[in-house]
């Protein structure tokens, strides 16, 4: 059929390009043999010189049928190939690239000279079914168009005798999606591996994966391409495709090196920057497909069988490490330029900038924690030596610090100006000595507290739905409705039927679990049909800074009216604001930032802080005034959890320890190092009674809250921003692989939830504690049930960093609502049940802050400075998106 398909005449000159042990040979050889045409065999010596090879195929003999790996095509060069083998003037009439993955259209058009008339074909196949099984012409219309095609070339109509089938996993026939290819056919039979019979039409499994789209079929890769990384499924092959059509690389490969690191080999038109390319490559690729390592070499090897020499690219890197860390530092300033360089690199600065500031941090710079790797990796690579501990100390550190803890392993014999420690103090050397009066007293346990502080009743509210009802046994029956929050939390409480009351039948009772029913909504106007929302601004505080911090409300059980928002900024100030009328009740400026969100005490007479300088406040709740400072060793951004039936505090610090403070005693009962940077805050269980803390270097601890003493440790392998979240029966937790990973309280992992990016959003339970909310870095919110199947998952416009936040609703308690925030400043109000958009709201400015809902009233902070509480308002009207930038427009 091939013969005919050419149209192979005896006046053509076929080149025999595959060698005798490569089953396409048979293919070259009886076409011409059955046509009466010529078969050119050219000598390996002459082979391996592409400049020759081309001469002698194109000039000496004219070859007008030429049937190749794209890798053998690859070795000519894009400017040979488009002045000899694809020009107007080519000998070359037909083009057959099978083997590998097709080049895509886009580096196909930049081999052809304008006005080649050369018929470019994809054929497929494999051994098992005697090489080709299906082929596709690509039209002159298309390979002339300027069109830009984000699909792959498709593989074709199957050749005569051939059946060509796509299954899923479970080995079903699709007609849409993705599955894999399988060949056959009642005449095309092949013995394998010693077989002496084989059934008539008995189909093979390729292991080459495509997607179906309206009949036709598009090659994903191969399945030994396929490779999951950072928690996402991706083709090494993609990342090639879009390598390859850069405009300084001439050939490039991709492999998965020690299945550990994305390694690119690039050929380069030009004098290679890498820089340039990395910049180019993430314009292109999700973050996850970004390689690890980019090796410049000057070809590529290939078998011969004119296939990529995957073996061959191994050692080559293998060599260039061996080669990188051979070279040494000269001295402290070479590492300290070098260092300046990867920096401004990774990040995207320019290099013409002035010098990065000693206090620069790595996340605030735009870096995250994919970057993050690479800047590791590139150090590890410049000295020669891994350096423990340097991935927590780039996510957490300022570019000073970074160096000096690189120093330390590179030159630990010589003396330095500073070091790590010398960098700890510098930090806390300013601080007033009547503020460090907190004496730790490691591992003591608890003592019955002993409390003159008068008891008040009254609930608070915190990021995560998370409701905590203290010494409320009068004030909870009296409650005019159920608060707009329910949560797990809520029955968690040392009194079950006190606490119950709280909470509506709708909200105890169980939701079914809809297994794998996946719902997907895109960021826009409110469905039609769906009752909608509108959110107004009740009122703004300016606090003078950025407030990453979220808000804690605190509802007390007489005076209603007199409720509280408690919050601190980047401005030092910690600020109490009531919640009705905006009106700032006090304000008390602490040491340094403030990102740690406060926590009440158990009588509702202190607030706890932490802050940057390493303090944590305990402050007075209806003055501000100053009651207790503990002093950590490093910046505190974790925030605080009280134990209801001890009163203790729990909290975490940079300098890598948990804390357990009695403020009452103003003492510290336990200290624990936990083995990493603790950015997140601690989560609370009482049955069992267990304290869950998360680390930067990946290790979720679960902690005896009365000794310090660990109950279990699981390393995640990925730093961990997220809070962990527990229920009854698990604790959860987002990982900056893209994973969600579910525990039981022993320690045993249950499942696992992936998605496309870093997850620093910390989960969200529903009260029935069967759905649980996050948000992720690919911009989407999701709803899982507690079996880990997605439920549906809403695209908003920016990545999730904040936690969600579930709600009913005030004008109707049995209607369940989710609150998030993505990045660029909106909020969007969800259907828990559903994900369908209610209304969203866009603020001026980025919004790193989580929601909390009282009522109809959401507050939460920005980046312009502001904490804003807005009532959410029943509407029919067709304008959903309210902005205080005057943002008319839907999204």
């Amino acid at each position: 059929m091939l013969r005919l398909l050419f149209e192979i005449t005896q006046e053509d000159v076929l080149f025999l390009a595959s060698p005798l042990t490569f089953d396409p040979s048979v293919v070259e050889i009886f076409v011409a043999l059955s046509s009466g045409a010529s078969l050119l065999i050219v000598p390996t010596a002459v082979k391996v010189f592409p400049s020759k090879l081309a001469a002698v195929l194109f000039s000496h003999h004219r070859v007008t049928v030429l049937q190749a790996t794209p890798t053998l095509l690859r070795r000519f060069g894009s400017q040979l190939i488009k002045s000899t083998v694809l020009s107007t003037s080519t000998s070359l009439r037909v083009l057959a690239l099978g083997g590998e993955a097709f080049p895509s259209l886009t580096v196909l058009r930049g081999w052809r000279e304008e006005g080649n008339r050369t018929q470019i074909f994809n054929v497929y196949g494999i051994t098992e079914v005697s090489s080709w099984a299906t082929f596709y012409r690509i039209p002159e219309k298309i390979l002339n168009s300027t069109l830009k095609y984000e699909l792959p070339v498709q593989l074709g109509c199957p050749l005569l005798g051939t059946v060509v089938e796509v299954r899923d996993t479970d080995g079903f026939r699709i007609q849409e999606g993705d599955g894999q290819v399988y060949l056959g056919g009642r005449n095309r039979v092949c013995f394998l591996d010693g077989e002496m019979t084989v059934a008539l039409g008995t189909m093979r499994a390729t292991g080459d994966f495509v997607t179906v789209k309206d009949g036709e079929l598009f090659f994903l890769g191969r399945k030994d391409s396929q490779i999951k990384r950072h928690g996402k499924r991706l083709n090494i092959e993609l990342v090639q495709q879009v390598a390859e059509g850069l405009q300084q690389v001439e050939s490039c490969a991709v492999i998965w090196y020690n299945q550990e690191k994305v390694i690119l080999f690039i050929v380069s038109k030009t004098e290679l920057v890498k820089d340039d390319i990395f910049k180019e490559l993430e314009k292109h690729l999700p973050s996850h497909a970004i390689p690890d390592e980019l090796v410049p070499v000057d070809s590529l090897p290939f078998t011969t069988h004119g296939k990529i020499d995957v073996s061959e690219l191994s050692r080559i890197y293998l060599n260039y490490t061996h080669l990188k860390s051979e070279h040494k530092l000269n001295g402290r300033e070479e590492l300290w330029e070098k260092l300046q360089h990867l920096w401004k690199s990774i990040l995207s600065l320019s290099e013409d900038s002035l010098k990065v500031p000693d206090e620069s941090l790595f996340l605030n710079s735009g870096g995250d924690s994919l970057k993050s790797v690479r800047l590791l990796n590139e150090i590890e690579k410049l000295v020669g030596t891994s350096v423990p501990g340097l991935l927590e100390i780039i996510l957490s550190r300022s570019v000073l610090e970074i160096y000096s803890h690189i120093l330390q392993a590179v030159f630990p014999d010589e003396d330095r100006t500073f070091s790590k420690n010398y960098a700890t103090k510098r930090k806390f050397s300013d601080i007033n000595q009547e503020e460090t009066s907190g004496e730790s007293l490691h591992q003591k346990s608890v003592v019955p507290l002993n409390i003159d502080n008068k008891r008040n009743a009254f609930i608070a509210l915190s990021r995560g739905s998370q409701i905590l009802p203290l010494n409320a046994t009068g004030f909870l029956s009296k409650l005019e409705h159920c608060p707009s929050a329910c949560s797990s939390d809520l029955i968690s409480q040392p009194n079950v039927q006190k606490v119950q009351s709280l909470s509506p039948p709708a909200c105890i009772g169980k939701s079914k679990d809809s297994t794998c029913i996946e719902k997907v909504y895109e960021a826009g106007t409110p469905a039609i049909g769906a009752e909608t929302m509108e959110l107004r601004v009740r009122w703004r505080s300016d606090t003078g800074k950025c407030v990453d911090a979220s808000p804690l409300v605190v509802i007390p059980a007489v005076e209603k009216s007199s409720s509280t928002v408690y919050i601190g900024s980047h401005s030092h100030r910690m600020m109490a604001i009531d919640l009705y009328s905006g009106k700032v009740k006090w304000e008390q400026i602490l040491g340094d930032r403030i990102e740690s969100s406060a926590c009440v005490s158990k009588c509702g007479n202190f607030i706890v802080v932490g802050c940057y300088n390493g303090l944590v406040y305990v402050l007075k709740s209806n003055n501000g005034e100053k009651y207790w400072t503990f002093t950590t060793e490093d910046a505190v951004k974790s925030s605080a959890t009280m134990d209801p039936t001890t009163g203790l505090f729990h909290l975490g610090s940079h300098d890598q320890h948990a804390y357990a403070l009695d403020i009452y005693e103003k003492k510290c009962v336990w200290k624990l190092k936990c083995g990493g940077t603790v950015f997140s805050s601690p989560c609370l269980n009482l049955i069992p009674h267990h304290l869950y803390f998360a680390t930067l270097g990946g290790l979720l601890l679960a902690v005896d809250p009365a000794t310090g003493n660990r109950v279990w440790r699981h390393s995640c392998g990925k730093p961990l921003f997220s809070s962990p979240r527990c229920c009854l029966q698990y604790v959860c937790i987002g990982c900056v692989d893209g994973n969600l990973l579910c525990f039981t309280h022993s320690g045993e992992q249950v499942w696992q939830f992936s998605t496309s990016e870093p997850i620093f959003s910390s989960p969200c339970t529903s009260a029935s504690e069967q759905e649980i909310f996050f948000g992720s870095h690919d911009c989407f919110v999701y709803c899982c049930s507690m079996k880990g199947h997605l439920q549906w998952k809403f695209q908003t416009t920016s990545r999730v960093y904040s936690t969600p936040f579930a709600f009913h609703n005030h004008d109707r308690s049995d209607d369940v609502l989710l609150a998030a925030a993505s990045t660029d400043g909106k909020l969007w109000i969800l259907e828990s049940k559903s994900g369908q958009l209610r209304s969203v709201y866009e603020l001026p400015g980025e919004v790193f802050s989580s929601p909390v809902v009282w009522e109809s009233m959401l507050i939460i902070g920005c980046r312009n400075n502001y904490v804003y509480c807005l009532d959410m308002l029943g509407s029919n009207k067709n304008n959903q998106v309210q902005s205080l930038t005057e943002y008319s427009q839907g999204v």
